[in-house]
């Protein structure tokens, strides 16, 4: 496994590590007080290549949640994967497993854009994984593509959209490039198409995906089937996060403080101090709680009730007067009938809309 140079998620070149999978029980173990009773809802799988796992430390991961957690019955259970024949070959196990919901790393499906991001698979090989996964009975399927890319013309987009939508999966999510720091794209930063060409690109995608019945319900997420996952987050909602480098955001029931937690980012640190029966997990209360929650909702299209607002963050909706006044006056949010959603204006310049509430 080797590292993208656009990526500055949590993955490590190297292997899978033995014990790996009861270090994890033993975070989830630690991490269940934060629980509170509560079902869980959805799971998601991911952070480098998760795929690569044997399918014997599925079951075993598997086997340790069910023991562990009150699991909703109708859960979405999503693992990310990449579209290498090593892994395609495993879809049919990790289906076995409990596995519910694919999201597939395509990101491209023109060999030349793939070989820029330093994707190891190519064009052939995403065809043949969307079908083997579809094969298999995986129906809630996600493939990523990405846009605005170097040399990319907004016919080369629309063509891998047009792929996309006709493999037919139930989600696609579909982000523009960014040069984030820490990565190798950010060092030596490529020479991408102007800012002009790459709004077109993803004005053009918007409309192709709708027209399609792929509803855009988040910036980058177009479904008639939103990830339970995703939705969580965007509405501001609390989970748990195991694993090397993995974030969570939990609410105390009774005391209503709302923190964050962090685990170690380097795989080796986390799996010798989880060895050692070492305390990992690092607490951080949220200091605003108000912009996080905007930070996070005003990315879904529909927007979200005041209600909503007011159960996540213990705050009433009228605190807020003059922030939603404002934005309404510039015309990048409405709110009727105790519902708040951004504009199409609100939507577009959507980091202007955020930092009223900062």
């Amino acid at each position: 496994m080797k590292k993208c140079p656009y990526c500055d998620f949590n993955s490590h070149e190297g292997s899978i590590h033995n014990g790996y999978i009861k270090a994890l029980l033993k975070d989830l173990d630690d991490d269940l007080k934060f629980i509170q009773n509560r079902k869980i809802h959805s799971i998601f799988i991911g952070g480098g290549t998760p795929s690569l796992m044997s399918i014997e430390d599925a079951y075993e991961l598997f086997d340790g949640l069910n023991e562990r957690l009150s699991i909703s019955k109708n859960i979405e259970i999503t693992l990310e994967a990449n579209p290498g024949t090593f892994e395609v070959e495993k879809f049919a196990e990790f289906r076995k497993a409990g596995i519910n919901r694919l999201s597939v790393g395509v990101q491209s499906f023109k060999d030349n854009q793939l070989k820029f991001l330093g994707r190891i698979h190519s064009g052939g090989d995403a065809l043949r994984a969307i079908s083997e996964a579809k094969k298999v009975g995986f129906d809630n399927l996600n493939i990523d593509l990405m846009y605005g890319l170097k040399d990319q013309t907004i016919d080369m987009c629309l063509e891998d959209v047009m792929q996309a939508i006709a493999l037919k999966p139930s989600h696609i999510s579909f982000y523009q490039l960014t040069l984030e720091p820490n990565t190798l794209f950010a060092k030596y930063p490529p020479k991408l198409p102007i800012d002009e060409k790459i709004w077109n690109m993803g004005e053009q995608a918007a409309i192709l995906l709708n027209h399609n019945g792929f509803r855009q319900y988040e910036v980058s997420a177009y479904s008639e089937r939103p990830s339970e996952h995703n939705i969580n987050y965007w509405k501001f909602g609390d989970y748990i996060g195991i694993g090397a480098g993995a974030h969570g955001k939990i609410t105390d029931v009774e005391s209503q403080q709302i923190f964050r937690t962090l685990k170690p980012k380097s795989p080796k640190d986390y799996l010798s101090k989880m060895q050692a029966g070492v305390d990992i997990s690092t607490k951080k209360e949220v200091d605003n709680v108000t912009f996080e929650f905007m930070l996070n909702s005003l990315r879904l299209k529909g927007g979200f009730s005041s209600s909503l607002f007011e159960s996540r963050t213990g705050l009433l909706i009228k605190s807020l007067s003059s922030e939603l006044k404002r934005a309404e006056n510039l015309g990048l949010l409405e709110s009727k009938n105790n519902w708040i959603k951004p504009t199409s204006k609100g939507f577009n310049f959507l980091n202007e809309l955020q930092e009223i509430f900062l």
